[in-house]
């Protein structure tokens, strides 16, 4: 509609209003879409006219657009759920629940659970978090509150909340200079025309001595009436509103979806996404798009090859032309036996070992993190968390999907068919390409902004000889990506749903992809175009993943139908038919069943808290294995090439390698490498070539030599086991690849002690305030600014611009950025209490998550600024006692933990301005709060040198635990103690002056570091990398420590002479009173200084690194750890 159109639409609307036409002025914002009348939604709520508020909502939105819209509608029926309920109207009450709450039980079953109970209760009041329920009137003004601050931040609404300010009666006035104008134009006009209608245009008869009189302005349809009744609206509240969401984005709306779902963006997604405009034309008419070349190898064949795979149903069919030999196995060709753990430390979403390396194993989580672990050593190789490379290249839906919850998760990563390339699918948009090189170098290749929310797999393929990438997603298609430029060369289309998998194959050299999509539906394409020509269900008609056999010739699917019920199968490719069913499965299994096939022989799928095991050519279970517990209810599971090992997924966020007899030899194998190693002296790095043995095919193990590697360029050939046995055993301690991460390049630095200005880059920011201690500092989640809170409680802004030099605009001490405030000037100061210095106060922030707003305090009143104009949105918490630090809750940013001045640590519900609880187990001021999600707890760290953990569930105290005093110092410890916990959310670094260590998750301390030797000074602040490798201490003398965050080893002293010029070591030396990290840079920090100062230091080459070969420094055990596992040595201890 143009803009004119949508004008005479407002222009009717006061008209109607005017008129008291109220019924269908109503009808009319509705329909139309464009003015949302808050008032009108007011009454409809308070009247408790559900019907009609929810008819007149989706005028403007529905429940699946995003999340803002889901709560209002999950808001508005929850309470009409609990008012029948209230009414003691059973029936109704089940009517609702069925009728209305059950579309949100995809989205957090959880939360369905606990409403369904509530008809069990004799007063659902009796449930702890409806108990402060009132009357119906006051629970539905309550109720309005949340509403309208939900409505107000919907994009969806944004320019819908205001009418447009006109004259009134404008409509009128209009129609008056119409037929003014066309009385001037009559032939004959005459003085007082006679109007009689609108419906055609105006003319005067002629006048009886045809005199033409002068024209008239005045009205021809009757005086105007006074200004209507269009009710104002109200302005924004005070949390910002943001850009639109994709529909995909709609997944993470309550909670996380079930850890057992391997594509939590698909599982959850609702059926109402974007649909494909032309998807059924597609399909019956086949085109070719223009500029579209056919692939040379597309030819009669290949429409040969798809006229064999039809649809149908048959009973036992054969492979035509392909012969299967009957599998003879034993017990030990099963991988049961669990060799290794391994302690990921976030919930494992998707494994793929390297095809070639097959000790490699390469592991996607729910946070979105990617690692690779060398099995047989246990050994973290290297560890990339998630961040956009090129924020600017990002699209516009990406953006806000991030800005509206910037929670990632990892779909499905997977290596490339040499293993020089692997692919990450993420659950928004994007899919990341790393290449991986012999030295075990992860280098970012390829970012692609590839779907329409979840990127649900990703694969690789060799289409017309040339590599690809495979992916499909939330938004109902596949596509082909060039591995090597990024190019998109296919885009599928045909699905009806989101699509969940796909199988890239080859037969008779026809490239085809199989898909399958969350209704059921499998298709199979070419690479040509011209639609799907496959169509047909798959058992379950929901998620099923399809795989071949190791010698291609055999396709199975795993599929879980929405009510439980799981399917493996073997299919007739031919016929389109299904050949064999496997037996086994749990009638209800409790999540979608994942499963893998090995050796052409053996098929295993996750299922029951077990693996089960089964023989390709017999239907019946062969045996489970309960990998000696600790399983969820339906693990992933991935073989290596050679089925000698096998990786499943366990419960506590970690991973188990089972393995056979051939498996066993070769962990015992590496472990004697180990040995070896620590009684030959290495040789360097990289002074002769890899040798891979258990990294390369083990098919025949007695065997000399097994096949050379598909890239011989690449890597050297693969040995066998035997031939080891023959080998100088000087060659052994070189067997295992050397994968390292970023922060062990082969170039890192070489330098233990930073002293000179010349061996790094640092930068001073520029600061034309009074300069006052910087006690509080930290970098917005974009990476782009820098916020500073000084002792003299105001706030500095530093932010960096696009450049040339600087293409991305993050904070970087290469670009000197702007002291940044708004046009007005205001500057962002807190507010202080009069009967105490800010000086003498207790400072705390906190930045929201899309760093719209930051919480921030000095002894005063808690703040919440606008970061866009530094205003106060508003004031909270009049001390006494003062806020001394502020934590957001990771799951609701309306939650606010807030530690007091009095030991206290208050649950702050900014929403409602209401208390929700006091937590009391200090006894001193509170200094650090820290929320885990995987935990499900908050720890928090006082004065009085005290660490507690409460469940966030209900608030209640864990445990309490003082932190040890190290060797010479009196115990207990007394004094400020911060807490941040790993990117793992169960590793806790705790910071005294007189250490920093690490806790687990049970608050046993595993590891601790004390000033000693070149470091001698009380440390005043730390901090994990973001990438959490590595650790940064602040010291009091002006120095700041690298430590590996693995073990504490200390890796690089900075001395203070390196960045501060000036710098004299006199008694009044100024030093960082506070660390910051980069959010996506795990190399820079920012150092906030005693005396104002606020540095950013970084290597002064991107491919250096901070420190070199770790020192001997190494971080020491607690002398009176009770946790038995960290008395042995450091490398005795488990990985994380």
């Amino acid at each position: 509609m143009s803009s004119l159109s949508r004008e005479l639409v407002f222009l009717i609307l006061q008209f109607l209003d005017e008129e008291k036409f109220k019924e269908t002025v109503h009808k009319l914002e509705q329909e139309s879409g464009f003015f949302f009348n808050m008032k009108h939604f007011e009454d409809q709520v308070q009247a408790g006219e559900w019907d009609e508020v929810e008819r007149y909502l989706c005028g403007f939105t529905k429940v699946e657009d995003n999340r803002y819209s889901m709560k209002i509608f999950f808001e508005i029926r929850k309470q009409k759920y609990l008012e029948a309920l209230d009414r003691q109207d059973r029936a109704k009450a089940v009517e609702i629940l069925v009728k209305d709450l059950k579309v949100f039980a995809s989205f957090n079953e959880d939360l369905f659970k606990e409403i369904t109970q509530l008809l069990t209760l004799d007063n659902f009041r009796q449930n702890e978090q409806l108990s402060k329920y009132g009357d119906t009137k006051s629970a539905r003004n309550i109720m309005l509150v949340e509403l309208k601050k939900l409505i107000e931040a919907n994009p969806l609404f944004r320019d819908k909340l205001a009418f447009p300010a006109f004259k009134s009666s404008r409509l009128r006035t209009l129609i008056n200079q119409s037929l003014n104008w066309q009385h001037q134009l009559c032939k004959n006009p005459r003085p007082n025309p006679d109007i009689k209608t609108l419906f055609t245009d105006h003319s005067c008869n002629p006048t009886a001595n045809g005199a033409r009189p002068p024209p008239t302005n005045s009205p021809l349809v009757g005086p105007i009436p006074k200004a209507g009744a269009f009710p104002p609206i109200g302005a924004h509240g005070p949390f910002q509103t943001v850009v639109s969401p994709s529909p995909g984005a709609i997944a993470g709306w309550m909670s996380n979806s079930s850890p057992s779902l391997p594509h939590p963006a698909v599982a959850a997604g609702p059926g109402g996404l974007v649909q494909s405009s032309n998807a059924a034309a597609f399909l019956k008419h086949p085109r070719t798009p223009t500029g579209m070349t056919g692939m040379d190898y597309q030819s009669a064949d290949s429409e040969h090859l798809m006229k064999r795979i039809r649809a149908g149903q048959s009973d036992e069919v054969s492979f035509s032309g392909v012969a299967h030999t009957p599998n003879v196995y034993s017990q030990d060709d099963l991988t049961k036996a669990v060799v290794r753990t391994l302690n990921q430390g976030s919930n494992v979403m998707s494994m793929d070992f390297h095809p070639q390396q097959q000790t490699i194993l390469l592991v996607g989580t729910n946070v979105g993190e990617i690692s690779l672990w060398e099995v047989g050593s246990r050994e973290r190789l290297a560890h990339k968390s998630f961040k956009l490379w090129d924020l600017s290249a990002a699209s516009m839906p990406l953006q806000t999907a991030l800005l509206n919850d910037a929670g990632i998760s990892v779909n499905r990563c997977v290596w490339g068919p040499d293993g020089l390339m692997l692919g990450v699918a993420f659950s928004k948009h994007i899919v990341q390409i790393y290449t991986f090189n012999p030295t075990g170098e992860l280098r970012q290749h390829l970012e692609i902004d590839a779907h329409v929310g979840g990127v649900n797999d990703i694969a690789f393929a060799h289409p017309n000889k040339q590599l690809c990438i495979v992916t499909c997603g939330d938004d109902k298609t596949i596509k082909v990506w060039d591995a090597v430029a990024g190019r998109r060369q296919y885009t599928f289309e045909g699905h009806e749903a989101p699509v969940y998998s796909v199988c890239p194959h080859h037969k008779e050299n026809i490239q085809f992809i199989f898909s399958t999509a969350i209704d059921g539906k499998i298709k199979a394409w070419l690479y040509d175009c011209l639609g799907s020509r496959v169509d047909y269900d798959a058992p379950g008609h929901w998620c099923t993943m399809m795989a071949y056999s190791a010698d291609g010739t055999r396709l199975f699917s795993c599929g879980t139908s929405k009510e439980g019920e799981s399917h493996l199968v073997e299919w007739n490719e031919s016929e389109g038919a299904i050949k064999r069913t496997y037996l086994g499965f749990r009638k209800r299994s409790l999540g979608v069943v994942q499963f893998d096939t090995t050796r052409n022989r053996f098929l295993a799928a996750g299922d029951e808290f077990q693996i089960k095991f089964w023989d390709m050519d017999n239907t019946n279970m062969l045996i489970a294995v309960d990998a000696d517990g600790g399983l969820p209810a339906s693990p992933r599971l991935r073989f290596n090439k050679e089925g000698s090992l096998l990786a499943v997924t366990t419960s506590d966020s970690g991973i188990k390698i089972l393995a056979n007899s051939d498996g066993l030899r070769l962990i015992r194998m590496l472990e004697s490498r180990a040995i070896d190693k620590n009684r030959v002296p290495s040789e360097p790095i990289n002074s002769k070539p890899l040798i891979v043995n258990a990294l390369g095919p083990m098919g025949n193990v007695s065997g000399a030599i097994a096949s050379t590697l598909d890239r011989p360029d690449r890597v050297p050939p693969a040995v066998s086991i035997n031939s080891l046995g023959t080998m100088d055993s000087s060659r052994l301690v070189d067997v295992k690849p050397r994968i390292v991460d970023d922060g062990d390049k082969v170039k890192s630095w070489k330098i233990p002690d930073v002293s000179d200005s010349s061996q790094m880059k640092a930068l001073r920011l520029p600061d034309s305030m009074a300069p006052s201690k910087v006690v509080r500092l930290i970098y917005t989640n974009s990476g782009l600014a820098l916020l500073a809170l000084t002792s003299s409680a105001v706030h500095k802004l530093w932010k960096w611009q696009r450049s040339e030099r600087n293409p991305s605009g993050k904070a970087t001490a290469y670009v000197v950025p702007q002291l940044w405030q708004p046009p007005s000037g205001t500057l962002m100061t807190n507010d202080i209490n009069d009967g105490k210095p800010a000086e003498e106060s207790a400072a705390c922030i906190a930045l929201s998550k899309n760093d719209s707003y930051v919480m921030s305090a000095s002894g005063g009143k808690v703040s919440l600024f606008n970061m866009m104009t530094f205003k106060v949105m508003t004031m909270f918490m009049l001390p006494p006692p003062a806020a001394t630090f502020l934590a957001f809750h990771p799951q609701d940013n309306n939650i606010i933990a807030i530690g007091m001045e009095d030991s206290t640590i208050q649950i702050y519900n900014v929403r409602v301005d209401e208390v929700k609880t006091k937590l009391k187990g200090h006894q001193n001021r509170i200094t650090g709060l820290a929320f885990s999600q995987t935990l499900n707890a908050l720890v928090s760290s006082g004065a009085d040198a005290q660490l507690c953990m409460w469940s966030i569930d209900k608030w209640e105290k864990l445990k309490c635990r003082l932190i040890q005093a190290p060797a010479g110092r009196q115990s207990p410890l007394v004094g400020e103690t911060k807490v941040q916990f790993h990117n793992d959310q169960t590793h806790l670094l705790v910071v005294h002056d007189s250490q920093i260590s690490i806790y687990d998750s049970k608050l046993e301390c595993s590891r601790s570091w004390s000033p000693k030797d070149t470091l001698p000074a009380p440390i005043s602040s730390a901090i994990y990398s973001c990438d959490g490798l590595l650790v940064y201490a602040g010291f009091c003398d002006g120095a700041v420590g690298v430590f590996d965050a693995d073990n504490l080893r200390l890796r690089c002293r900075i001395a203070p002479s390196a960045y501060i010029p000036s710098f004299t070591g006199s008694s009044t030396t100024t030093y960082p009173f506070v660390i910051a990290a980069h959010p996506s840079e795990p190399y820079q920090i920012a150092l906030g200084m005693s005396d104002g100062a606020v540095h950013v230091v970084e290597p002064s080459d991107t491919e250096l690194k901070w420190g070199g070969t770790p020192s001997q420094d190494n971080g020491s055990l607690p002398s009176n750890s009770s946790n038995p596992s960290l008395a042995g040595q450091p490398s005795d201890l488990p990985p994380r």
